[in-house]
């Protein structure tokens, strides 16, 4: 049986590597800003749903009272390493409920592992249960079906502690009618002049803009969009934007 999410896993330990904190600043500047705009002068209490490594988080967190949640016990550990200062839960961002009430709730990238419309409109109530009346939920979608560029292989080359580290990604999607995506990696890297190689698979949702703006609208949201640069190979650079 083909085992999946690895990166979340046993490889949590390449995460820092392939995709470190830095490269999360100019993000960063957009959704501080987004806040800003939002809900006005800070420190805001903030959730982020789905927080992986603290990436993102890292740049955001001085500025506000955060509280980070992730899925993976080996994410965490990351997150937790990197954002100390910051309160974590171990849950599902579709259904955890915790008894405190926030200005913005925030899902990066992480809101692409939800696979169908429902998971979508059960995160989207449970962002709606933790936000105060004009708070905000920022969501950071990987691909929409509109940006998605069909089957592509992407690689990255980085300079890291372990070595030098490439990824390579196979995207792809095996059935057009449906509203998932398939990922293969490959992880190489030279470990003491023996080349290792790990493979790993990642399943992700995909949705038209107008199902993320109408799943939201049907949860409470008053929609809107922002965008910024996108990452080497595509991804992300969509802001999707409720307010209650």
């Amino acid at each position: 049986m083909v085992q999946k999410h690895r990166l979340y896993q046993d490889l949590s330990y390449l995460w820092p590597l392939i995709s470190p904190p830095g490269d999360y600043v100019e993000e960063a500047s957009v959704w501080a800003e987004i806040l800003l705009n939002k809900l006005g002068d800070g420190p805001h209490r903030i959730l982020d749903l789905g927080v992986g490594g603290g990436h993102l988080l890292s740049h955001l967190k001085c500025a506000n009272q955060a509280t980070a949640v992730d899925i993976s016990h080996e994410m965490l550990s990351l997150s937790k390493k990197l954002n100390p200062d910051v309160i974590h839960y171990q849950g599902d961002m579709r259904n955890i409920r915790l008894d405190q009430i926030y200005d913005a709730v925030l899902i990066h990238d992480s809101i692409s592992y939800l696979l169908n419309e429902q998971e979508l409109f059960d995160t989207f109530l449970t962002a709606k249960h933790h936000l105060r009346k004009d708070g905000v939920l920022l969501l950071g979608p990987d691909w929409t079906k509109e940006s998605f560029p069909g089957t592509t292989v992407m690689h990255w080359i980085k300079e890291t502690a372990i070595g030098e580290l490439t990824c390579i990604e196979h995207l792809y999607d095996p059935d057009p009618n449906d509203t998932t995506i398939e990922s293969v990696f490959f992880y190489l890297w030279n470990e003491s002049g023996h080349l290792r190689i790990e493979e790993d698979h990642h399943t992700t949702g995909l949705f038209s803009t107008s199902t993320w703006t109408q799943t939201l609208e049907n949860t409470g949201f008053t929609v809107t969009e922002d965008f910024f640069p996108r990452y080497e190979g595509g991804y992300g650079g969509h802001i999707m934007i409720g307010q209650l």
